[in-house]
């Protein structure tokens, strides 16, 4: 008996009849307003975030080129840039080296100007001590003469020419001395 009226109650695991079909047809509903509706919107912010992230990446490769290109103008600029650097360096050393050599021959020429003036005063003054010891010498020669010879010489012609002989012998056996001492 059991058997028999377990088989006249539904099973509890299945569900009725008119459920099954209700079921169906609200999911057949449910499919076509998701397949209509929402499949195409999902599409859509698909495609977007696709294009979103391959736009992304296309622009950070964009970027990252540029930013090579960039470096590679930088690098080629400071290359550049040092050459001109050692260029100026170079001028610079020149330059320093010529109005070295320019300061150097002024020096030398002044040197030698100032070494010129300087014998030119030695030679004036030596021509001057010379004409003094000669005036000296004379007078003194012509007072020496005068104590000699105890007169005094009254004629000036005689006295000058006494004198000249007087410095012409000193002259010559002082040149025979510096001959002599070379």
């Amino acid at each position: 008996m059991e058997l028999i009226i377990a088989a006249e109650e539904p099973l509890p695991i299945l569900p009725h009849g008119n459920e099954l079909v209700l079921g169906i047809v609200a999911f057949a509903i449910l499919l076509f307003v998701l397949w209509k509706f929402a499949v195409p919107r999902f599409e859509k912010l698909y495609e977007e975030r696709t294009d979103a992230i391959e736009g992304g990446l296309k622009r950070a490769q964009e970027t990252q080129e540029q930013a090579d290109r960039l470096k590679r103008e930088y690098e080629e600029q400071l290359a550049g840039l040092r050459a001109e650097a050692a260029r100026i360096r170079d001028d610079a050393r020149a330059e320093g080296q010529q109005i070295k050599a320019e300061l150097r021959a002024e020096a030398e020429q002044e040197a030698a100007r100032i070494k010129a003036r300087g014998e030119e005063q030695v030679v004036a003054a030596r021509d001057a001590a010379q004409r003094s010891l000669r005036n000296e010498v004379g007078g003194l020669s012509v007072q020496l003469a005068e104590r000699l010879l105890r007169e005094q010489l009254a004629d000036d012609s005689r006295r000058s020419s006494t004198i000249d002989s007087f410095l012409g012998e000193l002259e010559q056996s002082a040149g025979a001395q510096r001959s002599g001492a070379n």
